[in-house]
């Protein structure tokens, strides 16, 4: 069954926002620096990365977040692979997708720019990109890896609550390593019960930009 494509238009100044969810797929600040902020810095990282390092997202939209992660990946000299895998419901046609990508400078853009298709399996010399197309609520559970350090970036949990449900953040607790990590940009009460519930230690710290909190999470 084909997945459908996300449905977006084009605001202030070339930001993408879902018209389904009515949510823009990045910061209005600054995309890029909110995702060093909220998903590398949330995460520990740089300081974490080892060979097969595996990263896990909720919601891969632009390809912004795996784009920034592998070039901290490469910033930080790291040996080996990187391992990156996103679950994504609308993916996004590729003329949108390298359309948002063309406003960030000093990113491997050209790893995803030249594709005729949306990239389910990419691989390069020092990393592994695979996106699972579907409801997460139904993907997730049915995959049989373990990620070091989840990215959750589903739309607003006011605006997208399924992609924050407590069922689902029990899944991302079952598929983390002992030790591993998640963050997000929402501060939401719900979303922090959630991840607690799943065996997370969970942690209110600053936000990006116009957000005051976010979240950062450590399964004990």
């Amino acid at each position: 069954m084909t997945n459908p494509t996300a449905k977006i238009e084009w605001r202030d100044g070339g930001i993408p926002v879902s018209t389904q969810f009515d949510d823009p797929y990045f910061s209005l600040d600054n995309g890029a620096a909110e995702t060093r902020h909220v998903f590398l810095d949330g995460n520990g990282l740089p300081d974490r990365f080892s060979d097969g390092f595996h990263v896990g997202e909720l919601g891969f939209g632009t390809g912004l977040n795996f784009l920034v992660c592998l070039q901290a990946w490469r910033d930080a000299g790291c040996a080996g692979t990187l391992r990156f895998t996103s679950f994504e419901a609308f993916p996004m046609a590729m003329p949108d997708l390298r359309a948002a990508l063309g406003a960030f400078e000093g990113l491997p853009i050209e790893t995803m720019a030249s594709l005729d298709a949306f990239p389910t399996r990419l691989q390069g010399e020092d990393f592994d990109l695979t996106v699972i197309l579907g409801d997460a609520r139904e993907t997730l559970p049915a995959w049989t890896g373990t990620c070091d350090a989840w990215f959750l970036d589903g739309f607003s949990p006011a605006k997208n609550p399924e992609m924050w449900s407590a069922a689902l953040m029990g899944e991302i607790g079952r598929h983390t390593a002992q030790g591993g990590t998640a963050a997000t940009y929402t501060a939401a009460g719900f979303v922090r019960r959630g991840l607690q519930d799943a065996g997370f230690d969970v942690t209110r710290t600053a936000g990006f930009g116009r957000k005051r909190h976010m979240t950062r999470a450590i399964k004990g």
